[in-house]
Parts: structure tokens; C-alpha cells; sequence
């Protein structure tokens, strides 16, 4: 069974000025994330970690700081897409081997158009490479990125064949019918939206909690409407976290996030980001800046400090 659920932060990847992973900051973030950031969960090296412009070395490196800074493993969701087989294959192996709650995996995504037996026929060769004995697999619907969709076809296949093995599903598309869906007609099946809004409608909806990207900020929010006991409270506390969201979307959204958590920090190595991925302008940095200042994030910038 899945055990992942609620507030799950797609962190992001702090970068040194020579491109590589700053592991001992990204230990760090992941601890904050896990702590006063108000979150259940982190999802490492996903989208918003950059993850498929660093090699696979780095990132096997920044799984191992994780692991050996001891934080608690079965609280992590570790991305391992990657446009080759053997690269996801060897990503997802490590996941496994150290013992993370599970691997995320992308599809295929360079080539188009692929159709489901293509798409599952990559998903059970990473599975037989692997092993299935402990391998716990959510799988990464992100379309507008990939290309390359996991439809309800191919999720259903998948997951039941493969019921010990494929434990959930992060939906980046946006599309709550879809997510509602799975969770609806897979029981069991762990269905993470990608935005905090989706919290309201978890209970209604079937959904194992959220994966958000803006959870690096909103966490503390997000999580008081996740599991707060009061109504109102949980209420205020999810219109102050998608109101947080609604800011930063207004920029490109990684460099949007990492701009966010250097102003709330005061670390402006936060704001650097991996090619082709670009900074924001010095214009859109002090929008940003002047619009989360009139918002709730003061209180979250007074735990990270």
C-alpha cells in the first residue's frame, strides 16, 4: 500500500554557480520542507527540481545525500523519468535500493505519439529490469511537458497488472475529471492533483492529498486545509495558499519558485536555474517580490529565517 499521502512539496533544486546540485542546501530545503514547511511529503527531482537537465550521476548524488542526512525516506518521492530506458532504469534502481517511499516515473517522452502497448511495453521493460520485488512506482501524467499522456487506458493496465508494483499516479494536467477518475474507478490507487486548490475536494474526490510545486512555499497553508480541524480555518488557510499560487504563476513557474524562496530566504542562489531553464528579469523579480509581499507569505518567509 501507498504511504505517501496529504502535502507533498515538488521541492526545488538549489544550483551552484557551476551548474551542479548544492546537495548540503538541498538537505537542508528537504528538512525545512519536512518540518515548519508544513508538508507530509517531498517529491525530489521532479519538474520543479529540474530534474531531466542534470545527468544521471547528480542524481543519483543528491538521492545518496538525502538518504545518508537521515531524513526519513518513506516520506519521499523520488523522480526518475529520463529519455532512455537504461537511465530511468538505473534511477529507479537506486530509488529502490535506498529505500524511498517510491519512484515517479515520466513515460517515454521523446518520441510522439506512441500508443498505449508502447507506453506500457516501456513501463513493464523498466519493471522487469528492476525487479519487481519492492518497487513501488507512481506514474508522472504530465502531458503539456512529455508529450506523451498516461491515459486511463494505459493507467488501468497498468495498475492491474501490476497491483504490488504501481501505487499511484501525480497528475500535472490540471484536469480534475481526470484525476477524479482514476481514483474513482481504481480503488486503492493513490491520485495526487498537482495544485493546492484540489485539497478542498480531496475528501469529495478520492485524492491521496496534493503534489504541488508551490507547496515549497504554501506547505504551511496547504497543510492546515489538508488536515486542520476547523472549518474556517481550513477554508482561510486554502484560499491563502492558492492565492500564493496565483502570484508566483504569473512567471515562468520554476524560476518563479526558486526567485520566491531566495526572497524569503535571502539566499540569491535560490533564484539560479539549470539551462535551458532562465532566471527571472530584475522587472519580473521585484513584481513578484512586490505582490508576495501583500499576501499571507509573510508568515511562512518568518519560519524560514
Amino acid at each position: 500500500m501507498p504511504s505517501l499521502s496529504g502535502v507533498i512539496a515538488a521541492a526545488a533544486t538549489p544550483v551552484r554557480d557551476d551548474l551542479s546540485i548544492d546537495l548540503d542546501h538541498l538537505v537542508e530545503h528537504c528538512r525545512w520542507l519536512l518540518g515548519d514547511g508544513g508538508c507530509d511529503g517531498v517529491n525530489l527531482l521532479g519538474t520543479t527540481g529540474e530534474a531531466t537537465s542534470f545527468p544521471v550521476e547528480q542524481r543519483i548524488a543528491a538521492m545518496r545525500a538525502i538518504a545518508k542526512a537521515g531524513l526519513p525516506l518513506d516520506r519521499f518521492m523520488v523522480g526518475t523519468g529520463a529519455a532512455a530506458l537504461d537511465d530511468a532504469c538505473r534511477l529507479t534502481a537506486e530509488v529502490k535500493s535506498l529505500g524511498f517511499a517510491g519512484a515517479l516515473l515520466l513515460p517515454p517522452f521523446y518520441y510522439k505519439g506512441l500508443d498505449a502497448d508502447g507506453v506500457v511495453g516501456y513501463v513493464e521493460a523498466l519493471i522487469g529490469k528492476v525487479g519487481a520485488n519492492g518497487l513501488k512506482l507512481y506514474l508522472y501524467h504530465f502531458p503539456a511537458n512529455s508529450g506523451v499522456p498516461y491515459t486511463p487506458e494505459i493507467v488501468a493496465r497498468l495498475r492491474n497488472a501490476h497491483p504490488e508494483q504501481v501505487l499511484g499516479l501525480k497528475d500535472s494536467s490540471g484536469d480534475l475529471d481526470y484525476s477524479a477518475g482514476l481514483a474513482r474507478d481504481l480503488p486503492g490507487f493513490a491520485v495526487f492533483p498537482s495544485a493546492e486548490a484540489s485539497l478542498g475536494r480531496a475528501a469529495e474526490l478520492g485524492f491521496a492529498g496534493c503534489i504541488s510545486a508551490t507547496a515549497n512555499v504554501t506547505g504551511p497553508y496547504a497543510q492546515i486545509a489538508w488536515s486542520g480541524s476547523e472549518e474556517t480555518a481550513r477554508k482561510e488557510a486554502l484560499d491563502n495558499a492558492v492565492d500564493i499560487r496565483a502570484i508566483v504563476a504569473r512567471f515562468p513557474l520554476v524560476a518563479s519558485i526558486k526567485t520566491a524562496l531566495a526572497l524569503l530566504t535571502g539566499r540569491g542562489g535560490w533564484a539560479r536555474t539549470m539551462p535551458p531553464l532562465t532566471a527571472l528579469s530584475a522587472k519580473q523579480k521585484a513584481e513578484l517580490g512586490d505582490a508576495l509581499s501583500t499576501s499571507a507569505l509573510g508568515k511562512v518567509a518568518e519560519l524560514m529565517r
